[in-house]
């Protein structure tokens, strides 16, 4: 059964044979014409994942055909082939949108890896595309990932563009930010989904454990080692390893991680055989890298290896736009769990919330809602509840029922107002969104943050 597919257009018919049954041994459905007209008629009729088009097709060139083939499908990737290869025929190509260019004569080897290169690209593409989707859709099933945010919805973008690809990721930002967080639902959305997710907290180990429990001893190695045991990225094999605060590793630790991001290999305590394991590692750290390394205390070729990609997680202070929504979000778990009622906030605790630096962000926000619901004897919470200072006496209002333009009020307060008001004259959520110029997603959201539920 084919897995994917093949367009060849190339105008010798011998061409064409001969690619076919390359292809064919290859798991591929391919279709041969002999020019472009045929090619685009092709490409309307069915999906290719990859278009092997020859540079010259009689008389045209092959290169005209490319603009067109990608608007008509935009996903698939063209491989360029030719007899008479040009350092600037090639650079056309691919200025054009192809991704590959292959030479004649060629052999089955490099047109094999030629297509292997295309499928790769074709494939990281369709998993960049779900995981933008995705991202869209993961409001609805976690709230602490709604946003208002300009700049947390790019980092969320990131997140989710890299989560489609396999590469180390380190992600910095202070403590509380979520970082924990945002690393399980990158394995939850990414390429790994299916394999584990192994977390350690660094800060936890014991020098002593620390490679132990990172690689794994054999029996003897230390007192109290009775038994051969697997370290945890022999247990995230095929999944993901999260090491959250990385930098307080020790330095034996950081060369044996090394040696592990560069060859997959590694060996357990008291052992002298290499094993090699399979594994994503995303890692985590509050602290500032560089200046650990210019202090000697982290390893700057560990650094590079690990920084591959690195999302930058913002303190609560920079996603005020996002507080009503995640004390909603901390006020429903918690209430859940400990079945009491989601007590709403009073005005001045409202106003608390909103002026407060919070600068143990997500977690003392989420420890302070969940004290607040315990010690809260209802209707509301009040500020002593929450056991954060009062807001200083010029601090923003919460929206009034009606305000008018030019009042003296926030553009939040507007906002709100105006929403409402869209709201309820509209006959349906769809409707006003449209009226507002925003999707439906935006507006649930706005709602929830303004009460408007």
């Amino acid at each position: 059964m084919p897995t994917w597919s093949a367009l060849v257009v190339d105008d010798d018919p011998g061409i064409r044979q001969s690619l076919r049954l390359c292809l064919e041994a290859d798991g591929a459905r391919v279709l041969g014409v002999g020019s472009a007209p045929a090619a685009l008629e092709a490409i309307d009729r069915g999906r290719y994942d990859i278009v092997l088009l020859d540079l010259w097709l009689g008389k045209e060139s092959g290169l005209d055909a490319i603009p067109e083939l990608l608007a008509r499908q935009r996903d698939a990737a063209i491989i360029v082939i030719t007899a008479f290869a040009t350092y600037e025929s090639a650079v056309d190509a691919m200025k054009l949108g192809a991704c590959d260019y292959l030479p004649k004569p060629f052999t089955p080897d490099q047109v094999r890896a030629s297509t292997k290169r295309a499928l790769d690209s074709v494939r990281l593409r369709q998993r960049l595309a779900e995981a933008e989707t995705r991202l869209e859709q993961a409001g609805a099933g976690d709230e602490r990932f709604e946003t208002d945010s300009s700049s947390f919805r790019t980092l969320l973008k990131q997140a989710a563009r890299v989560a489609a690809t396999d590469v180390p990721i380190l992600l910095r930002g202070e403590s509380g930010t979520g970082k924990n967080v945002l690393a399980r639902w990158i394995w939850q959305h990414g390429v790994r989904a299916d394999g584990a997710f192994v977390s350690v907290n660094c800060p936890a180990l014991s020098i002593e454990l620390m490679n132990s429990t990172l690689f794994g001893h054999k029996r003897g190695a230390f007192t109290g080692a009775t038994s051969d045991t697997i370290g945890k990225v022999q247990e995230a094999e095929g999944g993901t390893l999260f090491l959250d605060e990385v930098g307080d590793l020790s330095a034996d630790a950081q060369a044996r991680l090394l040696r592990f991001l560069n060859d997959r290999s590694f060996e357990r305590v008291g052992e002298a055989v290499e094993r090699h394991a399979d594994v994503r590692l995303i890692a985590a750290t509050n602290r500032n890298l560089e200046e650990e390394v210019r202090a000697g205390r982290f390893r700057e070729d560990l650094l590079f290896r690990l920084n591959v990609v690195t999302l930058v997680m913002p303190p609560l202070r920079e996603r005020l736009e996002d507080l009503r929504g995640l004390v909603h979000h901390y006020l429903a778990r918690a209430a859940d769990r400990l079945h009491r009622p989601a007590y709403p906030l009073s005005e001045p605790a409202e106003r608390a919330v909103l002026a407060y630096a919070w600068p143990g962000n997500l977690r003392e926000l989420r420890n302070a809602v969940e004290r607040a619901l315990i010690l809260s004897p209802g209707p509301r919470i009040e500020l002593d509840d929450l056991g954060i200072p009062p807001a200083p006496a010029d601090a923003a209002q919460p929206a009034a029922a009606e305000v008018a333009l030019g009042a003296d009020v926030s553009i939040e307060a507007l906002e709100r107002e105006h929403i409402a008001r869209v709201i309820a004259r509209a006959t349906t959520l769809e409707a006003a969104a449209r009226i507002l110029g925003i999707d439906a997603s935006t507006l649930q959201r706005k709602r929830k943050r303004y009460g408007l539920t």
